[in-house]
């Protein structure tokens, strides 16, 4: 293991979080910021965060953990994947840390966590970054059904990722060795397999939040979305942003569902901003 750990980015600092060992990074120091993963197969927070931890780090305390059931983290038996074990687990793991307060960014599933804890626990949530966000209820999409439904082979991972950018020629064929190298990790599959089975309308609902608990959330909230997403619609940050009160909403043209890394330069700028506005 300490051989792996020296070889491969992906895995950081372990941390013991509720009795389950998990994965993540942490760069820098200041006031934090947690930075949590979407939920395509063989994803990790290195894989997602990786072109955006040293640079947010330069101000502030970065971290990002692999969520139960991803990455490097543990898979314990006979887990449940819903918002109350990955919510808890976050919580977990700001007390592991005595981290009293955080501001979070979500990708995707992200997104809908960081919106969750911000109705659950919003003492302990600073500023939110919802970026891709799911958290609201919307007909699923063959790019999310085709993620969902990942069985693994090089050429399936390689449209999967596909489905995430605008621009096509970003998906290199060592980022799909990574992700694919990644989603036959043993065990990997059986668990990704579990936490969105058919029909997988049905993992769009688990994740979304009550209007009546979204417009309660008061915190500074930056929506953030690409306009060529074949995720995620275009449509769900803009109900987020019209529920929300006290939020803003970005839309980059020519950008896909992540965002974090084919507009890396300018989504680092825009949340620097906003995360360090005074």
């Amino acid at each position: 293991m300490a051989d792996e750990m020296k070889q491969n980015p992906e895995m950081g600092k372990s941390i013991d979080v509720n009795g389950v060992m998990v994965n993540y990074h942490d760069y820098g120091t200041g006031e934090p910021v947690i930075f949590i993963h979407g939920s395509g197969p063989g994803v990790t927070a290195w894989a997602n965060w990786r072109l955006v931890l040293p640079k947010i780090s330069e101000k502030r305390r970065a971290l990002a953990p692999d969520m139960v059931g991803f990455g490097y983290t543990d898979r314990p038996d006979g887990v449940v994947f819903n918002m109350e074990t990955w919510g808890n687990q976050l919580i977990g793991f700001m007390d592991a840390l005595n981290i009293e307060k955080a501001d979070l960014v979500g990708n995707s599933f992200g997104g809908a966590l960081a919106l969750w804890m911000a109705i659950r626990v919003p003492e302990r949530i600073g500023r939110i970054v919802l970026m891709g966000s799911m958290g609201v209820e919307f007909k699923l999409t063959k790019g999310l059904d085709d993620v969902w439904g990942y069985t693994p082979s090089f050429e399936q991972m390689e449209r999967s990722l596909y489905s995430f950018v605008s621009n096509k020629s970003m998906i290199t064929h060592d980022l799909v060795q990574m992700r694919y190298d990644a989603s036959v990790r043993p065990g990997y599959q059986e668990t990704f397999g579990r936490m969105f089975p058919a029909p997988r309308q049905d993992g769009v609902s688990m994740m979304a939040c009550s209007y009546a608990d979204i417009i309660k959330v008061k915190h500074e909230t930056l929506v953030v979305h690409g306009r060529e997403d074949e995720v995620i619609p275009i449509e769900t940050s803009h109900a987020l942003f019209n529920l929300i009160p006290n939020a803003q909403l970005h839309m980059f043209g020519n950008c896909g569902h992540w965002t974090q890394i084919e507009q890396n330069k300018r989504f680092v700028a825009l949340i620097d901003s906003f995360l360090n506005e005074e």
